[in-house]
């Protein structure tokens, strides 16, 4: 396999499914999302059934701490190795050219592997990969449970470029009807439509490989953010998983010194997209507190002292159109109970971004036993749906302009936990390439 050392990149043997087996079955989405939502699983679990699935091969979140968790991990280990015993998957070396299109929008993506060597994702990385939101490290053994014992792994992992002048991408989209397809469907439950195209010549991947490099060049990365001195090159930014690719970092730093450093666990298969991409949105991640123990109101006023203002909205339109226009020093985000909508508004912020501001206090708030528990969710109507639950408060934030990610980061380090989502929950990315780690 070609690997590309200065950029951290590995052309990788892909594992798809023969051609035989009903894809819009075999892909399901990201195991992070409708973590509060069983009924969403509980519809996958049947359109599924019995047929060859990565549903059968990965952990929905949506279990972890439940009774049935040890028995799916175990399931899992063992329905992996099934599938490549009994000729499931094929593979093929390459690459994998992607469109994904959903709500009358199209994202390009590019399936390869990375080098867990130039990762990290501690606080104040300075990584040629590096994590653009806090990582909780408390979410990683379960995920290290399943990876440690597995075969395969099966990424939804999304890693951003900043090309605005799309070098990689757009020869790619060009040629795209000249190579051969890996696979055209519908996804399940509303998601779109996914097409791949295999990249196997290295005629055709070496002008990926130059554009990547180019990104890369300090004088470039220099020139591009206006940063004086040796500033360390930031090439590949967390979009969406940065946790599975933390769990893989976890596990390759145990397991380098037994296996040494040529072996297929060192590598991650993700899919990159460009930050500039027409098709891609920065979608907020809300909050739902569940089980609330404690006086919210009385418990902001304590910790934001008089900086804290609550102010009642008619209906959840006026809540969302002053959250999403609010301009100026002092930040609000939207707050949904039982009793209807209201914002709250911090006149001197302790974050630069809104959710920062908030996650500050709501981890304050849980450390003090305020309320059993947080989820983050996706989109307006779910986070309305459980906030006005009796027990519940929902906060609906703003989202943050993607154009500024890169530069922020590189100035300011990584973003609080769970700023942004690429797209709603409906549009991640579905579980369908894998490759092996063993």
């Amino acid at each position: 396999m070609r690997v590309f050392d200065s950029i951290g990149v590995q052309i990788p043997q892909i594992y798809l499914p023969r051609q035989d087996v009903d894809l819009s079955r075999w892909a399901v989405i990201a195991c992070d999302q409708f973590t509060s939502q069983p009924e969403y699983w509980k519809q996958v679990e049947e359109i599924v059934g019995n047929s060859p699935s990565t549903y059968h091969l990965i952990l929905p979140e949506v279990f972890l701490g439940t009774p049935e968790e040890p028995q799916k991990i175990q399931t899992i280990q063992a329905k992996m190795r099934e599938v490549l015993e009994n000729g499931v998957l094929e593979p093929f070396e390459g690459l994998i050219y992607i469109e994904r299109s959903v709500g009358g929008k199209t994202r390009k993506g590019l399936i390869l592997a990375l080098d867990l060597e130039r990762y990290d994702y501690t606080k104040g990385s300075s990584s040629l990969i590096r994590a653009t939101e806090g990582t909780i490290i408390e979410r990683l053994p379960p995920r290290m449970k399943i990876r440690e014992g597995a075969s395969l792994e099966l990424p939804h992992i999304l890693v951003l470029i900043d090309d605005p002048l799309n070098t990689v991408f757009g020869p790619v989209t060009s040629a795209k009807d000249r190579l051969p397809k890996a696979y055209d469907f519908d996804l399940m439950c509303g998601s779109g439509h996914l097409t791949g195209y295999k990249i196997e010549d290295p005629a055709n991947q070496d002008p990926i490989i130059h554009a990547i490099e180019e990104l890369a060049s300090p004088a470039v990365f220099r020139q591009k953010y206006q940063l004086r001195g040796e500033a360390a090159v930031l090439l590949f930014a967390m979009g969406d998983g940065n946790h599975s690719l933390a769990t893989a970092k976890a596990i390759w730093e145990k397991l380098k010194p037994e296996v040494g450093m040529n072996h297929p666990a060192r590598y991650a298969l993700v899919e990159i997209e460009n930050v500039h991409d027409d098709g891609l949105e920065f979608e907020p991640i809300h909050r739902v507190l569940f089980g609330v123990r404690s006086d919210l109101v009385e418990a902001m006023r304590a910790f934001f002292k008089d900086q804290f203002r609550l102010i009642p909205c008619r209906d959840c339109t006026e809540m969302v159109s002053r959250v999403d226009k609010q301009t100026g020093p002092s930040q609000v985000v939207g707050m949904v109970s039982p009793d209807g909508y209201q914002l709250v508004e911090i006149q001197t912020p302790t974050s630069n971004l809104p959710v920062g501001t908030l996650q500050h206090f709501l981890d304050d708030f849980l450390d003090k036993s305020g309320a059993e528990k947080i989820d983050y969710v996706h989109g307006l109507e779910v986070t309305c749906q459980l906030g006005q639950q009796a027990g519940n408060l929902g906060f609906y934030l703003p989202a943050m302009d993607k154009a500024a990610l890169f530069k922020t980061v590189i100035l300011d380090g990584a973003l609080p936990r769970k700023t942004f989502s690429m797209g709603e929950a409906h549009e991640k990315r579905f579980y369908l390439e894998s490759r092996k780690i063993i």
